[in-house]
């Protein structure tokens, strides 16, 4: 069976604490690694998941703020020094370009893997291909900032009992997806009699952000949604000056954006209890879950 989990490699803001990593988050789905935003340490607590680094198939980078990005050259390295044959796509905002050279190229090495990179100079649509349909979205951050949006393929899903009521079976049962009806038994039987087209998942980051459109774009009815809150909202002066988010204006992104669960993450070090986090948000949005760094959230199939 295939894996289907987020893993918190990291989940503190700018500055680590003696509980919390730099950010770093990996998504095992459908046979293939998504990590987002590796900050300082991330190669290390890939040890400490117990997560072969090998897995990594694609990298995001939301901004190039350090704590967001500076594990990316060592997390390249690795990957090269394991000589993983399989292309490393890297997804990034263009204007950010020169700081992704140096942060690749950041040291000596032979370079062995196949980084393909893919530099975005306009939101919406990225790139879509045989697993994933990839979109981003501008954030409101005061530098250009991108909001991640992966959808999976849509399926079709054939329901046995009215395939059997049907007489479909065997190769009739491809042939009807090939063809879009068949004849059996005198009768014409229709694919979608016998099916229905099960809408992709859909996994949305929204990284470093104040509340704006593009953050509602990149969460639109999310299966899983993680994202940063930065502060509570007894400091909300903080998070307007920063440009970052609250636990309670994260909960009601989510809420606006139909989203079906919520991950908060990106804490201040300022705070070392996260219970507010889950009070404050719970209240806005119900099914809320907070970040652990080597915590391990199931990102379940929908029906």
């Amino acid at each position: 069976m295939t894996v289907r989990d987020l893993v918190i490699l990291g989940c503190s803001s700018q500055q680590p604490t003696r509980q919390r990593n730099h950010g770093a988050y990996l998504l095992r789905w459908n046979d293939e690694g998504l990590l987002f935003d590796p900050g300082e340490g991330t190669q290390r607590q890939f040890i400490f998941a117990n997560v072969a680094p090998t897995c990594v198939t694609r990298i995001f980078v939301s901004h190039f703020h350090g704590d967001h990005c500076l594990g990316l050259g060592s997390m390249l390295m690795r990957l090269n020094l394991d000589k993983v044959t399989h292309p490393i796509h890297c997804y990034y905002p263009a204007s950010g370009q020169v700081y992704f050279d140096r942060l690749r190229k950041g040291s000596m090495y032979h370079e062995v893997i196949e980084v393909i990179e893919h530099p975005v100079d306009k939101e919406g649509l990225v790139i879509e291909d045989d697993g994933f349909r990839i979109e981003a979205y501008y954030l409101d951050h005061g530098i250009d900032t991108l909001g991640w949006r992966i959808q999976e393929r849509d399926k079709r899903k054939f329901d046995r009992e009215k395939l059997r009521s049907f007489g479909v079976d065997g190769p009739l049962v491809k042939s009807l997806e090939a063809h879009g009806d068949i004849e059996v038994h005198g009768k014409r039987v229709r694919l979608d009699d016998v099916s229905y087209l099960r809408r992709g998942d859909i996994f949305a980051y929204v990284a470093d952000t104040m509340p704006c459109k593009g953050a509602l774009h990149t969460a639109a009815k999310a299966s899983l949604l993680l994202c940063e809150s930065t502060y509570l909202s007894k400091h909300q002066d903080l998070a307007l000056k920063h440009h970052h988010l609250t636990a309670m204006q994260a909960a009601e992104i989510a809420k606006e954006a139909g989203v079906h669960q919520l991950v908060l993450t990106h804490f201040s070090a300022r705070y070392q209890d996260l219970t507010d986090f889950l009070t404050e948000a719970s209240a806005v949005f119900p099914n809320v879950l907070i970040a652990e760094d080597l915590k391990v959230f199931p990102f379940l199939k929908s029906l």
